[in-house]
């Protein structure tokens, strides 16, 4: 079952890592500690029995404490490997939302190289200068906006070409 719930979680987590699933992570690590806790000392108590010599166990049930001794350690054994899987599993969570952020980041890193140039030109058009020869123009104000306008279209452009907005293009960058 345990087995099972990793594969399950692998799955979640590489289609959509969200808190719920970092706690199924640690609640299955935390299952794999109890069970070694309670099979470890059980494999040693075998282990006592099958070695020294005792007069209540017979070689018939030393053949019977060999076969449990084996299954403690295929337990045992088993369970490492789960556990092993479940660090491994927090990596990958890890790393799903270290790429989730690093995509809202590059969104928002072109939201503001887009706007930057748009908020120079706005700017220096908002200073109350007398001097600025196209304020007397008529058409000034329509060309700054113009301008503006083909500077975001044009950054827009660039930046889906690259493959940085509108999808995956890693072929691109």
């Amino acid at each position: 079952q345990i087995g099972e719930r990793l594969e399950w979680l692998e799955e979640r987590v590489l289609a959509d890592a969200n808190r719920s699933h970092l706690r199924a992570i640690y609640e299955t690590k935390r299952q794999l500690l109890a069970i070694r806790r309670a099979v470890w000392p059980q494999r040693e108590a075998v282990n006592a029995l099958i070695r020294e010599e005792c007069e209540l166990v017979g070689p018939q049930v030393r053949v019977y404490l060999r076969d449990c001794y084996d299954h403690a350690i295929q337990i045992i054994d088993v369970t490492e490997t789960f556990r092993e899987l479940c660090g491994n599993l927090l990596d990958l969570y890890l790393s799903v939302l270290g790429a989730r952020t690093n995509d809202v980041m590059k969104v928002l890193t072109v939201m503001a190289s887009i706007f930057i140039p748009l908020t120079f030109l706005a700017g220096l058009y908002g200073m109350n200068f007398e001097r600025m020869p196209e304020l007397h123009v008529a058409w000034a104000y329509p060309a700054v906006l113009g301008g503006m306008l083909i500077i975001a279209l044009s950054m827009f452009v660039f930046f889906w070409r690259k493959g940085w907005i509108g999808g995956d293009r890693d072929d691109r960058m």
